[in-house]
């Protein structure tokens, strides 16, 4: 694993996410200092337990900094990530909505900057987060950066920054889609005299399995599993009838994606 120093901003669940993945992944604690204003006692016991620095008084320049802070807090971290960030520093943001240019703006003397946008299964080691790179990221900065985001799931490569408010539409927000769907799924259930209780737990093991399903069977397309489930003339064939409609779920998934993805670039200008 590298030795170079780690700064991580921001100790929330996207930041400790990160920073356990580090941790499994075999980073030295000693190399990693963590940097919250108000950190949770989970955080402050973890730094005693692992051994990474927390809070200290006078923080080096890094050699990785990785930004998870709430993005509407990036103004009021500037004067500390200038001094954070230097000619030879990686920058990784996850923040949404900040461009690099915003990034750039308030460190001045960094010029490598890496642009990420993570989902929340990443708490549990299975997110999925598209990079983008600013073009003075060089091949190596751009393979550590892969591994630092590959310890909480995939990650994916986006050849336009522009490219990660899609990102952000589809993946980034997606995990809500999924987990609206389960509502749904049991409210439709008890439209059909199931119990709530029985409903809600029907929708939501069935989610999981599926998910689950498709994560262990990466042979078989969505499309093919999909297929598989449908017997001619059955009752799934009867549902998807409507779901696969001309007004059904792909052109309202549609419209919901460039919704998320329109409000991403209106949030990012």
């Amino acid at each position: 694993m590298s030795n170079r120093s780690i700064v991580l901003v921001g100790g929330g669940k996207m930041g400790s996410a990160m920073l356990e993945g580090w941790l499994k992944q075999g980073f030295a604690a000693g190399t990693m200092t963590v940097i919250d204003p108000h950190p949770s006692e989970a955080l402050t016991a973890r730094a005693a337990a692992t051994g990474f620095s927390l809070n200290p008084a006078t923080p080096g320049e890094a050699d990785v900094l990785v930004l998870a802070i709430k993005p509407q807090m990036l103004d009021v971290a500037a004067p500390l990530l200038e001094t954070l960030a230097g000619p030879k520093t990686l920058v990784i943001s996850v923040l949404a909505g900040k461009t690099i240019a915003n990034l750039a703006a308030r460190m001045s003397r960094a010029s490598a900057f890496v642009r990420a946008m993570p989902n929340t299964p990443a708490a549990v080691g299975r997110g999925i987060t598209g990079l983008a790179f600013s073009p003075d990221v060089s091949v190596d900065d751009a393979a550590l950066a892969e591994t630092l985001l590959g310890a909480i799931g995939t990650v994916v490569r986006v050849g336009d920054e522009a490219l990660i408010d899609a990102v952000t539409a589809v993946s980034g927000s997606g995990p809500a889609y999924v987990f609206h769907m389960v509502e749904c799924l049991a409210r439709a259930g008890e439209a059909v005299g199931l119990p709530p209780a029985v409903a809600a737990r029907l929708a939501r093991a069935t989610i999981e399995g599926a998910g689950e399903l498709l994560h262990q069977d990466k042979g078989s397309s969505p499309e093919q599993l999909r297929i598989n489930v449908t017997s001619p003339g059955g009752t799934t064939a009867a549902a998807l009838a409507v779901l696969m409609a001309d007004d059904g779920l792909g052109p309202l998934m549609q419209r919901a994606v460039i919704a998320a993805r329109d409000r991403a670039e209106q949030l990012s200008g």
